[in-house]
């Protein structure tokens, strides 16, 4: 991937993002990227391989778990159907990453592999 139009001291964005159910992280999550990864719902414009750092919550747990990760997916705000406007992250291969990615599974156990519509595919 080129570096190019990026400089030295650009820093990744930060979101914040709360999922207050299980049907809501299931369309959110991507098990099928290789570290694991999460549609953000989002109005702002990203590109592909913009970095970003998110502080995720999940359900009732007061915990914001932070992880990186890169944006892989762009659904538009015109996007066809009824999907919602926002990217997808492919989170970094790191501890924290791993760590998200295991409290995710953990959460759906079970519903992964469902046939139910997602954010994503």
């Amino acid at each position: 991937m080129s570096e190019q139009g990026k400089t030295p001291a650009s820093r990744p964005s930060v979101l914040s993002l709360n999922i207050n159910s299980k049907s809501a992280l299931y369309a959110a999550y991507m098990p099928f990227l290789k570290n694991g990864g999460i549609f953000v719902p989002t109005s702002r414009e990203y590109r592909l391989g913009d970095e970003v750092f998110m502080l995720l919550q999940l359900m009732d747990d007061p915990a914001k778990m932070p992880v990186a990760g890169a944006v892989v997916w762009i659904t538009p705000a015109d996007a066809q159907g009824t999907r919602s406007q926002g990217i997808g992250v492919h989170f970094n291969e790191d501890d924290s990453a791993k760590v998200v990615r295991g409290r995710i599974e953990q959460v759906l156990a079970g519903h992964l592999g469902s046939n139910r519509p997602t954010h994503t595919i």
